[in-house]
């Protein structure tokens, strides 16, 4: 399978991440947005298939601070993070790109999945 995915861990609750606004823009042709979706209950969102996906730079924006408000972390107001946005290249567009996030309220961490 290729494409890109996404998933959400909340490391304060230590439980999946749902109903975050995620969004996938081009970043080769600027001002390009794929897809504006949501994770689902278990924190995961595919950003897109195969086809929709060329060689080049994306970025991946997480409207985190919306989620830490509904769920009541125990944030400032207003919060430290409010968009996380995560820039990385897809150098072959045949093989799938998974890109989790991992945050609290005041940091956040990421890595290149399978």
């Amino acid at each position: 399978m290729s494409g890109l995915s996404t998933h959400i861990l909340d490391l304060t609750s230590g439980q999946p991440a749902a109903e975050v606004t995620v969004r996938l823009l081009s970043l080769t042709a600027p001002g390009v947005s794929i897809v504006s979706t949501a994770t689902d209950a278990d924190g995961r969102a595919r950003l897109a298939a195969a086809d929709q996906l060329a060689e080049g730079r994306y970025r991946i924006e997480f409207e985190i601070g919306a989620y830490f408000r509904r769920t009541g972390a125990n944030t400032a107001d207003p919060g430290f993070l409010e968009c996380v946005a995560i820039e990385f290249h897809v150098q072959d567009a045949t093989r799938h790109y998974h890109v989790p996030l991992l945050v609290s309220p005041f940091g956040y961490s990421t890595y290149r999945g399978s």
